[in-house]
């Protein structure tokens, strides 16, 4: 296998948006960064981004082109993208040409993965989905399975559900129930996407995902929570054991109790609007109701699986209760989180585990070619512990 090429100690941020946060400033206080260089559309915005996160003089600012870009990038540099998903792809082609690895937190696109034999073959780390969600969902997953594994035996017959919701929400409610802490276009258009999972064992397309929205009780109290994207992928990502079966599968979006009413209308203009339409609404919305410095935003990701052993291709009876053998397991992760005066929750948690994910490039833990978020089990205990210490509370129950 090609040895990944060092780090140079250089690292490039691509945008300075909503998602960013005490992340970057981790990087520029780590040991194993020389510079750090914060790009965004002009300089003086870039300037103006380092003031407002308490990073004059510790960042340098540039005005982004990809071709300005290039024409920075040495072997070794880590160039993290906080751009749209779309630019990705030609950001991380150009990383290719320059040696440097590339870092998102974005779901990995098959524009993406066009480049990724190239990056591998030059001993060139893509780090990908290594935020909230996806990211810190993920090491939740991972981790659940780990301990059911442990308790039922990877090589038992059984059946399990797995549900993964997570959202960004006000953390004092709004008449809307909702206010904008990422990108809103990519809110609607997420919406607008079909949504595929596993529901009473078979698998599920909901082509409005919104049309399924169901109340979620999470430590008392009630969400609404529906199925994103595609959940499917996901049961091979995860490595399950191909002795378990699934009966429950979905990851999706978590919402505030009433969203589903107070979004009417929003859903009635998705139905009908083209692209220039749904545009113009995330322009309009967004300035309706956004997230301003007086606001508190909260982030709410809760990972469960419930585990069942099959009693009758297990040869357990009901009254074998010596057995020794478990029937079930199953267990929680919860993080609710809320943001404060110097940083929101959402960039709390996107760019931070996006941080941490660079850090263990620039130390040279990760092998080139794709990465996700901690994709093996032992990762994700310790990147856990990691997040743990990066002001990052989180909850796990087991029964």
């Amino acid at each position: 296998m090609t040895d990944t090429v060092p780090a140079s100690g250089t690292v490039h941020w691509i945008g300075v948006g909503l998602s960013t946060g005490g992340g970057l400033a981790a990087l520029c206080d780590s040991d194993a960064v020389r510079h750090v260089r914060v790009w965004h559309r002009t300089e003086e915005r870039a300037v103006e981004a380092l003031a407002h996160l308490g990073l004059t003089g510790r960042a340098e600012p540039r005005a982004y082109t990809l071709a300005a870009l290039s024409a920075e990038l040495a072997p070794g540099d880590v160039v993290v993208s906080m751009l749209p998903a779309p630019e990705h792809a030609p950001l991380l082609a150009a990383c290719v040409r320059g040696g440097a690895h590339f870092a998102c937190s974005s779901y990995v696109s098959e524009a993406v993965l066009e480049h990724v034999p190239a990056a591998e073959a030059a001993g060139l780390v893509v780090l990908t989905e290594c935020g909230l969600d996806p990211g810190i969902d993920h090491l939740f997953a991972h981790s659940l399975i780990t301990r059911a594994e442990h308790a039922i035996g990877a090589g038992t017959s059984a059946s399990y559900r797995l549900t993964s919701y997570c959202g960004g929400i006000p953390a004092v409610p709004n008449d809307f129930r909702y206010r904008f802490s990422w990108a809103p276009a990519g809110v609607l258009n997420a919406l607008r996407s079909p949504a595929r999972y596993i529901e009473e064992g078979a698998e599920t397309v909901a082509e409005r995902p919104w049309e399924v929205t169901r109340p979620q009780v999470i430590d008392g109290e009630t969400f609404e929570v529906y199925p994103n994207r595609d959940s499917v992928p996901f049961v091979e990502q995860y490595e399950l054991p191909t002795a378990w079966k699934a009966r429950t599968f979905v990851r999706g979006t978590l919402r505030l109790d009433g969203w589903l009413s107070a979004w009417d209308s929003v859903f009635e203009e998705l139905k009908g609007g083209g692209d220039e339409r749904i545009g113009a609404l995330a322009r309009e919305l967004a300035a309706r109701y956004p997230t301003t410095d007086a606001d508190r935003d909260r982030v709410v990701l809760a990972v469960s699986l419930d585990v069942d052993v099959d009693l009758d291709a297990e040869g357990v009876g009901e009254g074998d209760s010596d057995s020794g053998r478990r029937r079930s397991w199953s267990g929680r992760y919860l993080l609710d989180l809320e943001g404060d005066a110097a940083e929101s929750a959402m960039a709390r948690c996107v760019s931070r585990t996006l941080a941490l994910g660079v850090r263990h490039i620039l130390d040279g833990s990760l092998p080139p070619g794709l990465s996700r978020a901690a994709e093996t089990a032992r990762r994700s205990e310790e990147w856990l512990s990691e997040l743990g210490g990066e002001g990052m509370e989180f909850r796990l129950t087991v029964g």
